[in-house]
């Protein structure tokens, strides 16, 4: 499983997310969308977090830790 955080350089909701899926020992990576404009185009990327899983968007807010854990299984 492929997941990625995708959000702005200076995005503070950004940290938090990839912290709470740090605690949840969820492997993932963090993508800007300064970086990466193609993507962000082709998953229609507007907001700051996105969280992506299989090249799926499936959160594009912080999603709260209760919510993480329901999309994981945990």
């Amino acid at each position: 499983m492929e997941v990625m955080i995708i959000a702005t350089a200076g995005c503070s909701h950004c940290v938090n997310l990839s912290k709470e899926l740090d605690e949840l020992g969820i492997e993932h990576r963090v993508v800007h969308v300064e970086d990466e404009s193609e993507l962000c185009q082709k998953l229609a990327i507007r907001h700051s977090p996105n969280l992506v899983v299989d090249g799926e968007v499936v959160f594009r807010y912080q999603p709260t830790e209760r919510e993480l854990k329901e999309f994981f299984n945990y």
